[in-house]
């Protein structure tokens, strides 16, 4: 089947809508590298657009009614959105499902530590990265320290051009014949991926007794002491704070456009914010739904799934339960009919084609860069192990949505037969009996540092998602 080129299909309408809401999504990228920080940039613009907070309408014994529009957020990392449809919700609702981590660096519980004149942070790397691309690169640290006081000290350093950035070190290519002899899953093991956060033993204006001369011996753990004064005064944190801290090491910087004709995005945490900012700003915009819609971003995607901020939690079945007893429509039996009825697109990304790499793809069933929204029928690997499977009803009745609404679609695998896989949220929403299919964007350079999509295919997923939510249909 012939793939049409998305950009063929835009007039300069299309594409100065297509470019402003591409500017918008990088603001977002630039704001949003953690999944705390995507949770306040959530909570924030829903309530700007008239969302109440689920527990606030359960204090106050609210009944929910149609067009109203409620959200409930899980440890702060994990948010799901309702808006009340017109017809019962026992008949199912539209669902688009994202998550909002992303592979990085996250700093352990014990992990300051000073060595040959360096002061670090050890790290343990999350979810699955080339642990090679992480070195020799600037980086930044985001995220949270708890004090036992229950202060929450909020750490963001490295995004702003006057903030220090930190750095993993490589070995010099002089003395590096024996690490290239490596694998490539070797040359960079995961404990040596340590940052360095400073070399000064003292503080600039501190008194020393060493003098001008600085004839002083070395006290021990100089520069850890120093730095620990640093956090000290700057944050009021000590070395026992990072026992309750949650912070991550991502790259520093911000998302660029690519390419002379500005066709692409370039930036840290595509996969899966990609999809996350378009199935948010598609639940902002479709009011009055007949069939009530919801939106999950939800965490730990990158690692299975996990905990309780995971899509395997209870969380989005005991929010629906709580929001069916404020609509007067609760009872078990009704919330599992209820789930065994919606629709869902499990928003996730798709494998980009790429040419230099081609014999890793069926290029006929890869998802190709600027052809738009991307269906994954199936995911896993090998013989589609731990795969959600979309059925073929389900496929033709979103084709004939996505048809009605000159949304430009293609299809697609992860990649070549047995070579890899990987899976998404799919198959733990399909446990409920839903229709579930995985639908998002063709991503270059997946779990990277920068990752690469194209505009064409954001603004083309974006429709589509506004198009399904929309969709009144029962039956398929």
């Amino acid at each position: 089947m012939e793939r049409i080129n998305v950009w063929d299909t835009y007039d300069l309408k299309l594409q100065k809508k297509c470019d402003d809401f591409c500017a918008s999504y990088m603001q977002f990228l630039n704001t949003c590298k953690t999944e705390r920080e995507c949770v306040d940039y959530f909570v924030n613009a829903a309530e700007e657009a008239g969302y109440i907070e689920l527990s606030r309408a359960i204090e106050e014994k609210r009944t929910l009614k149609s067009g109203d529009r409620v959200y409930a957020v899980w440890m702060n990392k994990s948010v799901v959105l309702f808006e009340i449809g017109k017809g019962p919700m026992e008949q199912g609702l539209n669902i688009l499902g994202a998550h909002i981590d992303s592979p990085r660096l996250d700093i352990k519980q014990n992990p300051m530590y000073e060595d040959g004149g360096f002061c670090y942070l050890d790290t343990h790397y999350y979810g699955g990265i080339k642990k090679y691309q992480y070195v020799a690169m600037p980086l930044a640290i985001h995220g949270v320290v708890v004090k036992k006081n229950g202060e929450t000290v909020i750490v963001n350093v490295g995004e702003d051009p006057d903030d220090p950035v930190f750095f993993v070190s490589d070995l010099l290519i002089h003395l590096s014949q024996e690490q290239l002899q490596k694998k490539a899953s070797e040359v960079i093991e995961g404990e040596k991926l340590d940052v360095i956060i400073g070399n000064m033993p003292l503080e600039i204006g501190a008194d020393s007794e060493a003098g001008s001369k600085g004839k002083k011996p070395a006290e021990k753990d100089a520069v850890k002491k120093a730095l620990l004064s640093v956090l000290s005064r700057e944050y009021g944190i000590g070395e026992e704070d990072f026992e309750s801290a949650e912070l991550e090491v991502v790259p520093a910087g911000q998302a660029r456009e690519a390419g002379f004709d500005r066709s692409m995005i370039l930036a840290y945490g595509q996969d899966d914010r990609v999809c996350a900012y378009p199935s948010f700003e598609a639940m902002l915009k479709v009011r009055h739904p007949a069939r009530t819609t919801c939106c999950l971003l939800v965490d730990k995607e990158e690692i299975g799934s996990v905990g309780a901020t995971g899509m395997r939690s209870r969380f989005f079945e005991n929010a629906l339960a709580e929001v069916m007893e404020l609509t007067g429509q609760y009872s078990e039996l009704k919330l599992r009919r209820t789930l065994a009825n919606c629709c869902m697109l499990s928003s996730d990304v798709s494998s980009a084609f790429d040419p230099m790499f081609a014999s890793s793809f069926d290029p006929k069933n890869a998802a190709h860069m600027g052809c738009g929204m991307v269906f994954n029928k199936f995911t896993g690997s090998r013989g589609k192990s731990g795969s959600n499977d979309a059925n073929a009803e389900y496929i033709a009745h979103l084709r004939e949505i996505f048809d009605r609404h000159d949304i430009r679609t293609q299809t697609a695998e992860l990649g070549r037969v047995d070579l890899g896989g990987g899976g998404t949220i799919a198959y733990i929403l399909s446990l409920y009996g839903m229709s579930v299919i995985d639908c998002g964007v063709a991503v270059l350079n997946m779990h990277a540092p920068y990752e690469a999509t194209g505009k064409a295919d954001i603004y083309e997923t974006y429709r589509g998602y506004r198009a399904f939510l929309a969709d009144a249909s029962l039956k398929y």
